[in-house]
């Protein structure tokens, strides 16, 4: 069996678990955490710029970023196979016109 202490969930349940022992209410525990994890959130969000008010807008033009770059990367890959078939083909007509002889370039 792995160690639970691999396992962050694992150490956090232990630590509340433990505090509660040690006279902590839960309710006070469950607020201490709650006000822990919205502190974190918005230290989280600060640290990537998006902790103003045009931080929704800013997703928002990221999103259409990555999905005019998808968009493109798919169109570029859809030209290039076109491309390699169209030089395939080109290829294989003028082999077929040199073998029945109607081109003289040989």
């Amino acid at each position: 069996m792995a160690d639970t202490d691999t396992f962050p969930y694992y150490r956090f349940a232990r630590l509340v678990r433990q505090a509660n022992l040690e006279g902590a209410s839960f309710e006070t525990l469950r607020l201490l955490i709650a006000e822990a994890s919205d502190q974190g959130a918005a230290r989280a969000l600060e640290r990537c710029g998006l902790h103003d008010h045009d931080a929704g807008r800013d997703i928002g033009e990221l999103r259409a970023l990555l999905d005019a770059w998808r968009d493109t990367k798919r169109t570029a890959r859809r030209s290039l196979v076109r491309w390699l078939i169209s030089t395939a083909l080109a290829a294989m007509l003028v082999g077929a016109a040199i073998k029945v002889r109607l081109l003289h370039l040989l």
